[in-house]
């Protein structure tokens, strides 16, 4: 055929080559046309003007080496036959993300030889395979593919390893193994789509394999039934959830083999009607199974599969685009240089590409609706996490194929997901939308019908999706100003004070692109910096912004949302210096006092910002280590602060010398200065004026945060370090003369006898007293003697009782600061002989002037007396000794009795009080939240400071017992105070602490009974909330028993003797006055252990009488819940000595594992525990007197087990009950046995009357005569152990005597053990798939489980 017309105008040069063989078609025009190398095969590249640049044509055609393993076919004889083919196969490739070069095994010719298809059906429509038929390309008498032998993959002639094990190892690319597996379904597609099946099935953890028998004669259906059987559910995991390294790569490598077997297969394979309906078939029937393993790898795969597709379906689309537009340029030419021939070719190309296109279509819909429709409802969030991720990429991708609102829909329903996790890939896949401003134009109606849910989405519980529904409202904004209403703007903008920095820095950059980032016409050309610059307005703005949110304490919030986004901005200081400081322009319009305000707490925060480099508290958990760069920056920003506020600030300072809020925060500035500048810049003179401003301010002010931010500056410009600390100093000293001189003098005015001080002599010894009190705390002023005559103020207060509140509570803070300061130069070893004497003396008597005080009728002074009397108890307590200063021994002050109760008694009476009855402290504005609130941190400072003293032991720590009584009650208020208190003193003793705790119950108790009288409904209110508070307590001892065993055991041991300690007031017979509290000890005994829970019981039964064990009316029911709470949990304590030191979380009772628990001993740390526990207990108990009513009670006679019968890991023996005409040593059979688990425990007379029975028949009986001996010496054995004292807790490991009082429940279980079952009780992880199944709806999805209920009735579009 004569090809010659489709090569003019173009220069061929044909180069042919025997020994190589080698064919090349070049042409003049360059292009990006994709080299082809194969294995022994020639290099061939076709080129023309006629076809796009990217196009390429390749053929295949014999090396000449007859040993290639590679398919082989004929070399045309000439170019024109190979272009005039009917098989030719155009390989169209395209610029795009995925795209990767071909490799010598991309399959450009059909198996068969042509491109024919002899149906359309999927696999996936039909319930049989295929069977049997091998591509004709593959014959049956070809040598294995190189790398593949019997469908398991080589590697260097070592061992045969799966297609799993090759991508789980992740050594061999990608591209070889997909090479190899190519070349293998050539020869032979039957066993390489074997191996790629058990591909799926090995990544889905399954341990069976799919046989070449059961492929060729079961259909996927049953495949998948089988494999279901063979998984081993226990486990629970599988390759795509273990977790580490490998597995995280196995992932990746498992998602690639899919993208590229999809690339490489795409020109011919995935076509032959075998392949792809095999594994669609596969992948469908997997992700229906029940088995999450299945489900989950199954549709990832799928997903991925259809990922791949939808490359392939855009690049046919391209490539139809391309054919398309060739066409139409063809036939448009005139007759004469139309090419009829290309035109037929190019018609018959696009009819080749539109079948494909087809074809593709049918794969992707195949698993579009087989696969995703019901997994992206999937009960599991990471399936539905899978499919709503890659939708994403589809629309993306092809987005004029899925970015339509059938799609989109999917995405917008699955945004009410209940679960983080899958709320968060729908908004990452959005944002890839809304990226390109394209696609954006195209998502209009869906923005109007799901922006609400995106707005809403910005408060999400999960702090991760937040901050992407954030990021995507500024995407949305981006493309379009008028979707987003000012409603919708204003929910974004109040998070730029979120306490979460990664939510307020995404609010911050949407505040950026909403208000400062357009750019009108007029703004061209204005300057840089200044007023009148773009900048200019933007500060402007930024106060307006800062303004209307009227939160003027969070300017640091906003700042540091606002840092990544607007750092230039907020670091023009030279605008906001000349907004201060200079005139308006004309027309310009002045900022107000407000703003101006604001203007200089922004510039203050972000100055702070600038310098420190670290979120404000409360944002971020510490400081990160800066970066070098960062460093840089910081370093730079630091000069330009100094260089441009060392001039600035006086002249600030004199402006607004009587404005408190901006003095105050223009004060804190110089504590960013580099001082080293003074000196470097010369700008010496400009520091006397900014000392000189200071004393303005000090002179002028007498609010307490003006005069202590003059005091930090001054403390900070006094720096030795710096040559400028002389010039600072002098001026400092020449301040406090003034101030102390001044004090002096109107004090002794003041305290004159005979005068009344008038209003102005009150004011200005309490302005000086302010001042000279703010500069104490950061300076040391012991040189002027302030000590005396600030005590002598305060005694004439008291002595007069009429000195005004504010002059004794500065007075106070005043000696204080003084025996500070004269405490840290003791303790420096700088002060002279009788310097520590004289401080003992002035400690001592400023305690008892704060202890008097503390009675006084003003709330201000005794909250402040009372403060202070806390700190210096815990400052001059043993703690102060410590760290080597044994020669503070002398300064050591430690509270008495009466000091402790007036102490505790101002906290009962000022902290524990009702927020309605807190009249002192708000100053009558109970209407005002904020003085409310003010009141309660005032009552939660004076509560930790108390706490203090106990948690450092300078009061008793039984004094706690009335602030851990109110934990329930004041839980909103101080419940984290209580509860760190109660944490840190059960580390310091736990035994005290366990005592502290009963008492407060006990303490709780006493005061029910004294308002609700003996007979106390046990169903009220008050008794409830003290049994609710003993379930708190119980919870904050923990899990581990261990640990806490010695302060259990010692508290119930307090609340028994407690129970009993007064008499009924009924008389003898009645129950004891407080027996109730056996109900609330309850609370405790899950935390004991086994042995102490029989100890404990024992002890129990020395207070009670015969009389007292066959009670059971309702006034007798504590002590009979009490007693059962100690029997349950026998043989069932998961805690129990041995499983706690083994550190086993759960109980394995198995006839395997009796030799082994029978083998440990028990630890000898722990045997000394006990026995130290046991010399205290014993001690104590003696000094306890039984009650007169009370006797003690009599052992009774107990059935022993057979020492043969014996469990080998008994720790203790324990009874049961049995018919008389059942021998004691035969085991109930195990038809009975379920009739005693359902059992109640039988009344303590039934039990007697049994066990004397038992004992009548034991003496007539020979065998029953050993038994009686062993619990005999057994008995005495007990009785010494009661009489020596050997406490509550128990030595023995294995004890022989049995407990009379063990429940039925117990003495079933010890039968059990005893008896030769097949079967064990071993606490397995509960398997997941195994839930699954039984959790599952036939679709295995619960919509209400998942989604919202408004999701459920979201229309279509």
């Amino acid at each position: 055929m004569d090809s010659s017309h489709l090569f003019k105008e173009c220069s061929v040069s044909t180069v042919y080559m025997h020994s190589s063989v080698e064919l090349r078609l070049q042409v003049d025009r360059p292009s990006n046309s994709t080299r082809v190398r194969r294995r022994g095969l020639c290099e061939l590249t076709f080129k023309t003007l006629l076809l796009p640049a990217c196009i390429s044509i390749h053929f295949q055609a014999f090396s000449g080496d007859q040993n290639s393993s590679t398919p082989t076919s004929e070399i045309p004889e000439n170019v024109e036959e190979m272009i005039a083919a009917q098989d030719l196969h155009a390989d169209f490739q395209f610029p795009q993300e995925a795209e990767s070069q071909l490799s010598s095994d991309t399959d450009f010719e059909e198996p068969d030889g042509k491109n024919a298809k002899t149906g359309k059906g999927m696999a996936a429509k039909r319930g049989k395979k295929a069977l049997g038929d091998k591509a004709k390309g593959g014959g049956a008498g070809r040598v294995p593919v190189f790398g593949w032998e019997n469908g398991h993959h080589q590697e260097n002639g070592m061992e045969n390893m799966t297609l799993f094990e090759v991508v789980k190892m992740g050594k061999s690319a990608t591209q070889s193994v997909v090479d190899d597996w190519i070349e293998a379904y050539k020869q032979d597609r039957d066993v390489a789509l074997l191996e790629l099946i058990n591909f799926f099935i090995q990544c889905s953890g399954c341990k069976g394999a799919v046989s070449g028998e059961m492929f060729r004669h079961m259909q996927n259906s049953e495949i998948i039934r089988k494999m279901t059987e063979e998984f081993d559910e226990d486990s629970g995991d599988y390759p795509l959830t273990l977790s580490g390294p490998q597995w995280k790569k196995f992932r990746i490598n498992f998602c690639d083999f899919i993208a590229v077997l999809v690339r490489q297969c795409q020109y011919s394979i995935i076509y032959d009607e075998y392949m792809m309906d095999t594994i669609i078939s596969l992948l469908t029937g997997l992700s229906d199974s029940q088995v999450r393993a299945f489900r989950h790898t199954s549709t990832l795969a799928a997903m991925k599969l259809m990922t791949a597709l939808v490359n392939v379906a855009l690049n046919l689309s391209i490539n139809m685009d391309n054919t398309q537009r060739q066409y139409e340029a063809e036939r448009n030419k005139v007759i004469a240089k139309r090419a009829n021939d290309r035109l037929e070719l190019l018609l018959q190309k696009r009819k080749e590409l539109q079948e494909n296109q087809d074809e593709i279509e049918n794969m992707m819909n195949a698993i579009f609706k087989g696969v995703f429709v019901h997994r992206y409802r999937d009960a599991i969030a990471e399936i539905r996490a899978i499919c709503i991720e890659e939708i994403g990429v589809w629309m993306k991708l092809y987005s004029d194929a899925f970015l339509n609102d059938s799609y989109l829909k999917y995405v917008g329903w699955t945004m009410h997901d209940k679960q983080g996790e899958v709320r968060l890939k729908c908004l990452t896949a959005l944002q890839g939308l809304f990226y390109s401003r394209d696609l954006g134009s195209r998502l209009e109606l869906f923005t109007s019908r799901f922006k609400d849910r995106i707005v809403s989405m910005t408060l999400d519980k999960e702090y991760d999706v937040a901050v992407q529904a954030i990021k995507l409202l500024t995407l949305v904004l981006q493309s379009s100003d008028e979707v987003l209403t000012a409603e919708d703007c204003e929910s974004v903008y109040h998070l730029v004070y979120s306490a979460h920095r990664p939510i307020a820095v995404s609010a911050g950059e949407f505040l950026f692109k909403k208000l400062f980032s357009h750019r009108g016409p007029e703004d061209e050309g204005l300057p840089r910096r200044g007023r009148q610059s773009l900048n200019g307005s933007l500060i402007k703005t930024t106060v307006f912004f800062f303004l209307e949110s009227e939160l003027h304490e969070h300017g640091a919030y906003l700042v540091d949302s606002l840092w990544e986004c607007a750092s230039e901005l907020l670091k023009d200081w030279e605008t906001m210096i000349s907004f201060l400081l200079d005139e308006p322009m004309p027309g310009e319009e002045a900022l107000t006092d407000r703003q101006e305000t604001a203007l200089v707490e922004i510039m203050l925060c972000a100055i702070r910002q600038a310098c420190e480099c670290h979120p404000p508290v409360g944002r971020g958990t510490g400081k990160r280590v800066l970066t070098a760069k960062e460093k840089k920056t910081q370093l730079d920003d630091r000069t330009r602060v100094t260089e441009m506020f060392a001039v600035a600030l006086p002249l600030l300072l004199a402006k607004y010398c009587v404005d408190i809020d901006k003095v105050t925060n223009l004060l804190q500035i110089p504590k960013y200065f580099d001082l080293d500048i003074y000196t470097t810049g010369r700008l010496e003179k400009h520091l006397d004026a900014l000392l000189r401003q200071i004393w303005e301010v000090v002179d002028k002010h007498t609010d307490t945060e003006v005069l202590e931010a003059c005091s930090t500056t001054y403390h900070y410009l006094c720096n030795e370090e710096f040559s400028i600390f002389n010039r600072v100093d002098i001026a400092r000293s020449q301040l406090l003369d003034e101030l102390v001189d001044k004090f002096n003098r109107l004090l002794e005015d003041f305290l004159q006898e005979g005068e009344e001080p008038d209003e102005d002599d009150t004011y200005q010894v309490l302005s000086t007293l302010k001042k000279i009190s703010a500069f104490h705390n950061a300076h040391d002023l012991s040189k002027w003697d302030l000590f005396s005559s600030n005590y002598r103020l305060l005694s004439t207060g008291l002595q007069n009782g009429d000195m005004p509140e504010q002059i004794v509570v500065h007075a106070m803070q005043c000696t204080h600061y003084i025996i500070l300061w004269h405490l840290a130069k003791v303790s420096d070893g700088s002060s002279i002989k009788g310097d520590m004497v004289t401080l003992r003396k002035q400690m001592r008597a400023f305690c008892l002037m704060c202890q008097r005080y503390i009675n006084s009728i003003n709330t201000a002074v005794k909250e402040q007396a009372f403060t202070i009397l806390c700190d210096l108890l815990l400052i001059f307590s043993h703690q102060i000794m410590s760290s080597g200063r044994e020669q503070l021994e002398c300064l050591v002050y430690m509270p008495d009795s009466s000091l402790q109760a007036e102490l505790l008694s101002f906290i009962l009476d000022q902290v524990f009080i009702d927020q309605d009855d807190d009249n002192n402290s708000t100053d009558g504005n109970q209407d005002d939240e904020a003085s409310k609130i003010e009141a309660l941190h005032k009552r939660r400072n004076l509560l930790a400071a108390y706490c203090k003293l106990i948690i450092y032991n300078v009061v008793e720590m039984d004094t706690g017992a009335d602030i851990f009584k109110q934990y329930m009650r004041y839980y909103n208020d101080y419940g984290d105070i209580i509860k760190e208190t109660m944490s840190k003193t059960r580390q310091i003793d736990k035994i005290q602490c366990a005592k502290t705790l009963v008492l407060s119950l006990q303490k709780l108790f006493n005061e029910m009974l004294s308002e609700l009288g003996f007979n106390f409904d046990r169903s009220s209110s008050a008794f409830c909330g003290i049994k609710e508070l003993a379930r708190r307590f119980s919870l904050t001892f923990g899990l581990d028993q261990l640990k806490t065993r010695e302060a259990i055991a010692m508290l119930h041991k307090n609340g028994i003797e407690f129970a009993f300690k007064e008499p009924s007031p009924q008389g003898e017979g009645g129950p004891p006055h407080n027996l109730a509290f056996l109900d609330i000890l309850s609370e405790f005994s899950s935390k004991l252990i086994r042995q102490d829970k029989r100890t404990v019981h024992m002890y129990l039964e020395r207070f009670m009488t015969f009389q007292m064990a066959l009670q059971r009316e309702d006034c007798w029911l504590p002590l009979i819940s009490y007693r059962n709470s100690l029997q349950a949990g026998g043989d069932d304590d998961t805690m129990s000595v041995i499983s706690g030191i083994s550190s086993r979380g759960s109980t394995v009772r198995s006839k395997k594992s009796k030799p082994a628990t029978a083998s440990k001993r028990k630890l000898p740390e722990e045997e000394n525990s006990c026995s130290s526990t046991d010399a205290v207990w014993m001690n104590r108990e003696q000094s306890v007197p039984t009650p007169v009513m009370m006797h003690s009670p009599q052992l009774t006679s107990t059935v022993l087990r057979d020492p043969k019968k014996m469990r080998p890991d008994d720790n203790y023996a324990a009874s049961f009950t049995m018919p008389a005409e059942q021998h004691p040593h035969q085991p109930l059979p195990p038809q009975q046995q379920p009739h005693h688990q359902h059992q109640t425990a039988i009344d303590y007379n039934t039990q007697v009357t049994w066990m004397l029975t038992q004992r009548q028949q034991t003496e007539a009986r020979q065998h029953q005569e050993r038994v009686s001996m062993h619990y005999a010496k057994m008995r005495s054995h007990m009785q010494q152990a009661i009489r020596r004292g050997s406490g509550l807790m128990e030595d023995d490991e294995e004890p022989i005597v049995e407990d009379v009082m063990m429940s039925s429940e117990d003495r079933l279980e010890d039968i059990n053990e005893g008896m030769d079952f097949d079967t064990m009780d071993i606490d397995l992880p509960a398997s997941k798939n195994r839930r699954e199944r039984t959790e599952l709806k036939p679709d295995y999805f619960d919509p209400s489980s998942i989604m919202d209920d408004s999701v459920l009735n979201v229309s279509m579009f």
